[in-house]
């Protein structure tokens, strides 16, 4: 009886306790999302109901989420949408929130049909609820509830967990909830270990384990050592090293900086290779793969790589049409190798090419840290950035007009590979709204006080956008441009304004640092 009445006053919470942020947008309302909230909804069957339900839905958002408005009617249209879809998949259970990939059960889910190869951008599209507990609950449910279980679930897929608490860190400055739980991601980092280390330090996985089956470099049984999980195992060391100073523990942190170091060596020495300029898999057998996949973006993810030309070089093929670029999106694999989408035809799960949302989410944040971290980047500009962010908007249709996520996509046509089953509707395993507020708006939570604001949409690309009601540690932050002052009325130029009252004031749309 106490739980159910703990989590009713909780629920109740999500609708009417969590106001800050709300109260304190300077300009927009929640009515702007109204009229494509109820389209969302029309859309749907609702055979399955989760915390939130569609009749629920607009009120629960209204009170919920930082709210955009741009004139990119696609872009806007597909971040309510996100967060549409994100609420279908927030389950109420004994142990707090939990989010789902699947709204169907799965076999391979674990306790509530929670699938962990997703978690690192469900959180991060979590964190920017206003209530905190959302996130953190479904993190403590990986980290602590999972791993009381008689077959935890939380190593069935390669994730950077730590890197995503940090992340959560840096919106929230909760440091308490640090505390609290480094020393059980000190554990389940150990574990990694113990499941995935080679002697030399390297780790290797199954590419079904990486989320991404039937590549080309791999295979559901070769032990390959991959950019994927020693990219995320760096950036889970760099997170570790970070959270222990914070929390003051200077041995841990030592630790984990030569961890992290040590496979900042093992990715830029051994699976760099000088012939592709690409990371790429090394084989069990030995050697390199000799394929261009798009998991040779992900070391960028972390900022992982050396800022040298010759490893920026790999950045080409994104642009290239033989290599990554595509009428629908982003491939997974270049598309001149000669077993480029021969793998299946959409009754698998193929990374053989075919563009995955996924795979796509972590690219764009690779690119973003590359335009704004290093000075090598040639010809990836915002240009490049926000034509592809765009196609990402525009990918999520199906049958011509109808508003949709699913699993992955036919380059050519946008085809949904899976076509529209129960298994992959509203599928939970890409992100779009940490996207758009960390890197096209360009919002770039600090661990320390510090407000940086890096935009990537291009000069003239918009006369004006608004992200209202935003938090950012304690505060609500309003990010306003508006060329003429003529749309929102509040000035005009680039503003940041913290809890209503105007901070900062631009004539250009630049980056900015200032504290707060």
């Amino acid at each position: 009886m106490m739980r159910k009445i703990i989590l009713v006053v909780f629920f109740a919470g999500l609708f009417a306790e969590q106001t800050t942020a709300q109260e304190k947008r300077v300009v927009l309302k929640p009515e702007i999302m109204k009229e494509e909230v109820n389209y969302f909804n029309s859309l749907d069957s609702e055979d399955v109901k989760n915390a939130i339900s569609n009749e629920k839905t607009y009120e629960f958002l209204s009170k919920q989420i930082p709210l955009f408005n741009c004139p990119d009617s696609a872009i806007q249209k597909i971040y309510y949408y996100r967060w549409w879809t994100l609420r279908k998949h927030l389950k109420d259970t004994p142990d707090g929130f939990v989010f789902t990939e699947f709204l169907t059960p799965m076999k391979h889910g674990g306790k509530y049909n929670a699938i962990s190869s997703g978690v690192g951008l469900q959180l991060n599209e979590a964190r920017w609820f206003y209530n905190d507990e959302i996130a953190k609950q479904y993190a403590n449910f990986w980290l602590n509830v999972d791993a009381r279980e008689k077959s935890p679930h939380l190593h069935n897929f390669s994730n950077w967990f730590a890197w995503t608490m940090l992340d959560i860190y840096k919106v929230d400055h909760d440091l308490d909830f640090v505390k609290r739980n480094i020393q059980a991601l000190n554990l389940d980092y150990q574990k990694w270990e113990k499941d995935r280390q080679l002697k030399d330090g390297s780790f290797w996985q199954y590419d079904v384990k990486d989320a991404m089956e039937e590549s080309i470099s791999g295979g559901r049984r070769e032990k390959n050592v991959r950019p994927t999980i020693n990219s995320y195992m760096y950036g889970s060391a760099k997170a570790m090293s970070i959270m222990a100073n914070l929390a003051g523990l200077d041995s841990l942190e030592t630790k984990y900086q030569q961890k992290a170091q040590l496979l900042k060596s093992i990715v830029e020495n051994r699976l760099w290779n000088e012939k592709s300029e690409f990371f790429e898999v090394e084989k069990e057998k030995g050697g390199l793969a000799n394929v261009r996949e798009a998991i040779g973006f992900i070391p960028w993810y972390f900022n992982l790589p050396a800022d040298i030309p010759k490893y920026e070089n790999a950045w080409h093929q994104l642009t290239d049409t033989a290599g990554f670029c595509a009428p629908w999106g982003l491939t997974t694999a270049e598309k001149r190798h000669p077993e480029f989408r021969t793998h299946g035809s959409g009754h698998g799960c193929e990374w053989d090419g075919a563009v995955w949302p996924y795979a796509t989410s972590q690219t764009l944040r690779a690119l973003s840290n590359l335009i704004n971290n290093y000075q090598n980047h040639d010809d990836m500009s915002n240009k490049v950035f926000y034509k592809e962010f765009h196609k990402y908007a525009m990918s999520h249709v199906i049958d011509g007009d109808r508003t949709y996520i699913g699993e992955y996509q036919d380059e050519k046509t946008g085809r949904w590979l899976k076509g529209d089953i129960p298994r992959s509707r509203f599928y939970n395993h890409s992100n779009y709204i940490d996207l758009v507020i960390s890197d096209l708006v360009g919002l770039k939570p600090q661990i320390n006080n510090s407000l940086i604001i890096q935009p990537l949409i291009p000069q003239n690309q918009w006369d004006w956008f608004c992200l209202d009601g935003v938090k950012y540690h304690g505060k609500s932050l309003t990010i306003i441009w508006d060329k003429t002052g003529k749309k929102y009325g509040k000035g005009k130029g680039f503003l940041v304004f913290e809890d209503g009252k105007r901070i900062y004031k631009s004539r250009k749309l630049k980056s900015i640092k200032t504290s707060i």
